[in-house]
């Protein structure tokens, strides 16, 4: 049996602050060009918003590689729809 790939949100082993954003009156912010640069952010890469909450109440933001969240997904559900469809 091949070993199952880790994904880079699988446990996390590091966790800290990379800076401080200001969201202006349009919503938008800008990532620092290093975290862009670290996490291989490109020029129309496609990042999924993950929200956690506690209460009710959004504690938690994290951003996700769209590609990285789809072959999570695929992961997840590919075993799971082969079994169905036979």
């Amino acid at each position: 049996m091949a070993a199952k790939s880790k994904t880079c949100c699988e446990p996390v082993t590091t966790c800290r602050v990379e800076s401080v954003l200001n969201v202006d009156e349009r919503g938008q912010m800008v990532l620092p060009k290093d975290v862009r640069s670290r996490a291989g952010i490109k020029p129309g890469d496609k990042l999924a918003v993950v929200t956690h909450e506690r209460d009710g109440e959004v504690c938690c933001i994290t951003l996700v590689k769209a590609d990285a969240l789809t072959e999570m997904v695929k992961g997840v559900l590919g075993p799971v729809l082969k079994d169905i469809t036979g």
